[in-house]
């Protein structure tokens, strides 16, 4: 006859401790909000001044105290535009257009052998390029000024075109490497796997992966030459001056003059403004590409 053997239940263990309550972080994000949005204020308050001047009379525009309330007036801007003012935008126009197209056109193989294909001296190699940034431009201005006398190419756009690629080209370099590396690894060896030759990877398989990097370069690019003024003011005179010569042009020993130079200012500001402005989404994932890894 089978016996059974009951074992005890097993007594409930005690409660475990109620963990105690953390504090609530506070939320911070209207107050980052607030702080944000003021801070844009600030930097963009001496631009709206800008802009109100240009809308003033001469009189009202050297006021002390400031004039807030007046009556607007192109009288300015049609001052402007009388002047012959076209070279300038023109020589402007073409010494950055042709120096950005230039210099995306010397970055992209250069990023792309620093990044996809490095070398044992890359390092050097990328010190060497920014280096040439930490030179202050007047300690180099002399011998370009005796080199472009010598070549017969003083107030030549072509100069300006020579130097503002020279200026730029190694912020390029610096910037599409870092959206070169950006690029998996796996792609380049699914092209490759696939008979892609060097040209054409970097044709049909890169560069359209970095195109918001080539856009956010090439603005940036446009954005320095556009407004160099110390190169432009040394080395040109009539021909080749650019925007930046003329607006100091506009400033006078004698009478008044701010609120034209307010007005001449917000029309130089447009065309870098508007690329910007086109830009815009380009720029913002352009340059989130390299930040994050």
């Amino acid at each position: 006859m089978a016996t059974t053997i009951e074992t005890p239940a097993a007594r409930p263990g005690p409660a475990p401790a109620s963990s105690p309550s953390r504090p609530r972080k506070r939320n911070a994000g209207p107050a980052l909000s607030a702080f944000t949005w003021v801070l844009a204020l600030v930097f963009f308050a001496p631009v709206a001044w800008m802009v109100m001047t240009s809308f003033k009379e001469e009189n009202a525009a050297a006021s002390n105290p400031p004039t807030f309330f007046f009556t607007p007036t192109l009288d300015q801007y049609k001052a402007v535009l009388s002047t012959d003012a076209a070279p300038y935008f023109l020589n402007s126009l073409i010494a950055t257009g042709v120096s950005t197209l230039l210099v995306i056109l010397l970055a992209i193989p250069a990023s792309y052998a620093l990044s996809i294909r490095p070398v044992k001296k890359t390092s050097d190699v990328l010190f060497f390029f920014i280096s040439t940034k930490m030179l202050p431009v007047v300690a180099v201005i002399m011998p370009i000024y005796v080199i472009s006398g010598q070549l017969r190419v003083l107030d030549n756009v072509w100069t300006l075109v020579v130097l503002y690629t020279a200026m730029n080209l190694p912020i390029a370099v610096w910037m599409m490497r870092s959206f070169f590396l950006e690029v998996p690894g796996e792609v380049l060896e699914a092209a490759s796997m696939d008979g892609a030759g060097l040209l054409k990877t970097l044709r049909s398989v890169l560069i359209p992966m970095v195109t918001p990097g080539i856009a956010a370069t090439a603005l940036i690019c446009v954005i320095f030459s556009w407004n160099e003024f110390f190169f432009a003011l040394n080395l040109t005179a009539a021909q080749a001056a650019t925007v930046p010569v003329f607006l100091m042009g506009t400033m006078t020993s004698e009478g008044l003059f701010l609120a034209k130079l307010s007005a001449a200012s917000v029309l130089a500001s447009l065309p870098v403004v508007l690329a910007g402005w086109l830009a815009q989404k380009q720029l913002v994932r352009g340059l989130s590409m390299g930040a994050v890894k």
